[in-house]
């Protein structure tokens, strides 16, 4: 996620199906157990994902009509009780809930604000699936003040999907927080003309067939639930692949045609150049949204970053591909560590300055330390604050933190330290704690004192010596 200021009447059925490696059968299994938490246990967001289940793939079947903001379809889940089960939650914000059933049948349910509960008996370690029929248009959060406008936003031509922190809800049920990930599909119908995009890769050519199109896209590798897109629209497309041989999409609206070439160019280039330093690649594809709505932020939306309105710089490019490996492959566990995906993804805005023999990571680590009044000394990034997530220190402060990591063990270990943390935790979870762990065991030093000052601390750190 980066700021743009900084930087630059249908239906619908959802299923829940379980994820079982034997193709377990989608009935419940009796489990005399207790109801399901309405939250996933993220403290700064109580209510955000749910307790008692864990999803292991989605598959979402829903159809959107730009003329009557309608959306419309089947979706399916597959989900595995992690407890006995008298009952279970999903998220789902807006929308007229008709039927639910468990494993075929009729289920009670009852909403409360976002929350769906669902009246289930499940043993741990069943899998099961669920269907939610529902209709409605999509209503995106308005107002936050952690982003503004999110979720699933209707636009004249289509729709701008960016969904963190907690948007999915805003167009299908499930667990919507970053600790619950999963695989999904994406059968996307619109009409003719329109184009619809998601993540991952398309699954052949999108098939017309009465004055509509379905375009199919699968994301195989664990995917968080504010990374999921259904972007749709005019929009020009271009496909091919970087130099490096990974397959790289690109999708421009009309107004921004003069940059087709170009996000295809720089995101294959930057996309190969990470690999580099980070590691490999962690998804099947690369690439890039340019959409015509002015949303304010780019949004690294899972192997499809999404930049709202506005022509991306070679620096946001460059922030939004390096969250693939910072973000989207290794996710956070709680918002609290979400420096751990911004300020990864900034230093790597420095590193690419660097790369590109402008001002070196020092250089640019200077003029942020010369400030000192600046607000983010008074915020610690350690601890994202919960209405004020994206707060410049999460970004600016994270950045200084690696680069201060650094100077301090020097650039083997440093580069082993990232390119290890990628792969230690790839397609999984992860937190501060496992990081600055990390970082001790591979430099052989005690670093309790300079994650101390950068991390958790207020006021300006001491300075560093510099390389």
């Amino acid at each position: 996620m980066r700021l743009a200021r900084a930087l630059s009447g249908a239906l619908i059925v959802v299923t829940l199906v379980s994820c079982s490696p034997s193709g377990a059968s989608d009935q419940p299994v009796a489990g005399s157990g207790s109801a399901g938490a309405s939250g996933i246990g993220d403290d700064d967001f109580p209510t955000d994902g749910n307790g008692g289940y864990d999803v292991g793939h989605y598959t979402l079947a829903l159809g959107y009509d730009p003329a009557t903001r309608q959306l419309s379809g089947t979706a399916t889940i597959d989900a595995t009780a992690t407890e006995n089960l008298s009952s279970f939650n999903l998220d789902l914000h807006g929308f007229t809930v008709s039927a639910v059933t468990v494993g075929g049948r009729p289920a009670a349910y009852t909403r409360s604000g976002d929350e769906m509960t669902v009246t289930a008996e499940l043993s741990k370690g069943a899998p099961f699936r669920t269907a939610v029929t529902y209709q409605g248009e999509p209503q995106p959060v308005r107002n936050s003040p952690n982003l503004g406008t999110y979720g699933f936003v209707p636009t004249s031509d289509g729709s701008f999907v960016a969904s963190e922190p907690n948007g999915a809800k805003t167009w299908f049920p499930g667990n919507d927080h970053p600790a619950d990930k999963a695989t999904y599909e994406f059968r996307l119908t619109v009409p003719d003309g329109v184009t619809a995009i998601a993540n991952g890769e398309l699954a052949g050519q999108p098939a017309s067939a009465g004055g509509k199109t379905t375009f199919v896209w699968r994301e195989t590798n664990p995917m968080v639930s504010y990374l999921a897109t259904m972007t749709t629209g005019k929009f020009l497309v271009k496909t091919g692949d970087t130099e490096g041989g990974i397959p790289v999409y690109a999708a421009v609206d009309p107004r921004y045609q003069s940059q087709l070439d170009r996000v295809f160019e720089v995101s294959a280039r930057i996309t190969d150049y990470w690999v580099t330093v980070f590691g490999p690649y962690p998804f099947k594809s690369t690439g890039g949204i340019v959409d015509d709505y002015a949303s304010g932020y780019a949004l690294e939306n899972q192997t499809k970053p999404i930049y709202g309105g506005f022509e991306p710089d070679e620096g946001i490019i460059s922030h939004e591909l390096a969250h693939q490996w910072f973000g989207d492959s290794v996710s956070i566990s709680r918002w609290k560590d979400l420096w751990l995906n911004e300020g990864f993804a900034t230093y790597a805005e420095w590193l690419w300055t660097e790369h590109r023999g402008q001002a070196t990571a020092q250089q640019t680590f200077d003029r942020h330390y010369a400030n000192a009044t600046d607000p983010m000394w008074n915020y610690p990034p350690g601890v994202a604050q919960k209405a004020d997530l994206f707060n410049n220190s999460v970004y600016a402060r994270g950045a200084m933190t690696l680069h201060a990591l650094r100077a301090t063990v020097g650039d083997d270990a440093f580069f082993k330290i990232i390119r290890q943390w990628a792969s230690d935790h790839r397609h999984g979870n992860a937190t501060t704690e496992q990081f600055t762990t990390l970082a001790e065991k591979v430099s052989g030093q005690k670093l309790g004192e300079l994650f101390g000052q950068w991390l958790f601390d207020k006021g300006r750190p001491n300075p560093i010596t510099k390389r």
